[in-house]
């Protein structure tokens, strides 16, 4: 690994958030190549690692990793996570430093492993970053691994965990023969955190299956799921009904909208808060999605509603994945797909 040209990462291409770095270490793991990422928060003032970014980067030494709530700090957590698979060392994880070492070792398959910011910070961020790093292996023999994630379900500013559940997963199932399973075993709500999410990950023995999904076909059904948790049932009632009226206003049939409303048990809940996610399935195999999570003192059909023109966005432009899907789909495999 010492021998190996070490390749260089502008961190502040596009927005220089946490996606570029967390798409960059979980390739480097896959491909056993070492990376450098400099200009980390370079339009920031001021810029580089802050002090909440310190403490959540792995530390060889103490194997502490905290992390504020704001989804581009989970970054660091994800790191973490991801060095402990591939036995990686790091480096760069000091306050004002702009850049970071990652030197990639042997994944370890099959692996129990676990992360927890300590905060409301996104399970999902760190599932993205993870999940690759599990995916593949050498013998076909291999048993799955498993992920316990802890932190936040269903924020702002990262996709709910809900889109994994429903939408992501089962895109990977249907166009890359791949199994993992998610079971939300308790929801954590902003600020509180709190949620446990457990992933089983089974890897497979080579490339992922050639894809060609360029034609979207007609859009067969509309699904959805609209949930509170230590809140009252009429919140969710009323997020369905919202979300259900703005698809019919904008012209879809009745007859293909299907969205269900639930409030979770108070011993699986930490937290209170609610969320909307909505699918449409279509014949070209396609899932295309729409969010938008709860807040306090905003009308609840009015959430519902902020889901739906999420949806008519993404089945507007025409693509076979929506915004989320495109960024979640780095995987390595030949594959063709219209955005």
């Amino acid at each position: 690994m010492a021998s190996m040209a070490r390749l260089l990462i502008d961190g502040s291409i596009l927005e220089g958030g946490g996606q570029l770095l967390r798409n960059s270490v979980a390739l480097s793991a896959l491909l056993s190549k070492p990376i450098s990422i400099n200009k980390i928060r370079n339009s920031r003032k001021p810029p580089g690692l802050r002090r909440q970014h310190e403490a959540g980067l792995f530390d060889a030494v103490t194997g502490s990793c905290f992390i504020c709530f704001e989804t581009s700090l989970l970054v660091p957590t994800g790191i973490k996570l991801a060095a402990e698979i591939c036995t990686a060392s790091l480096t760069g994880a000091e306050v004002a430093s702009c850049a970071v070492s990652f030197s990639p070792g042997a994944i370890q398959l099959p692996g129990q492993y676990s992360a927890d910011p300590g905060t409301a910070g996104s399970t999902t961020l760190l599932l993205q970053v993870s999940l690759p790093c599990l995916l593949f292996s050498n013998s076909p023999s291999v048993a799955p691994s498993t992920l316990t994630l802890r932190g936040g379900t269903n924020a702002t500013m990262a996709p709910q965990i809900d889109y994994t559940q429903h939408i992501f997963l089962p895109f990977l199932r249907r166009h890359f023969s791949l199994e993992p399973t998610l079971d939300v075993q308790k929801r954590g709500y902003f600020p509180r955190g709190g949620g446990k999410v457990f992933c089983s990950v089974p890897p497979v023995p080579g490339p992922l299956p050639s894809v060609t999904l360029t034609d979207r076909g007609s859009i067969m059904s509309i699904k959805g799921q609209a949930h509170v948790g230590g809140l009252p049932y009429h919140i969710a009632h009323k997020m369905r009904d919202g979300a259900r009226d703005k698809l019919i206003s904008a012209g879809y049939e009745p007859g293909i909208i299907n969205i269900d409303s639930m409030r979770e048990k108070d011993e699986l809940t930490s937290g209170s808060g609610g969320g909307v996610i909505l699918w449409a399935e279509t014949s070209g195999g396609c899932l295309i999605g729409g969010t938008a999570v709860s807040s306090k003192g905003k009308d609840p059909a009015d959430i519902g509603r902020t889901a739906s023109e999420e949806l008519i966005r993404n089945l507007a432009h025409g693509g076979c994945v929506d915004e989320y899907l495109q960024v979640d789909l780095f995987l390595p495999g030949d594959f063709d797909i219209a955005f």
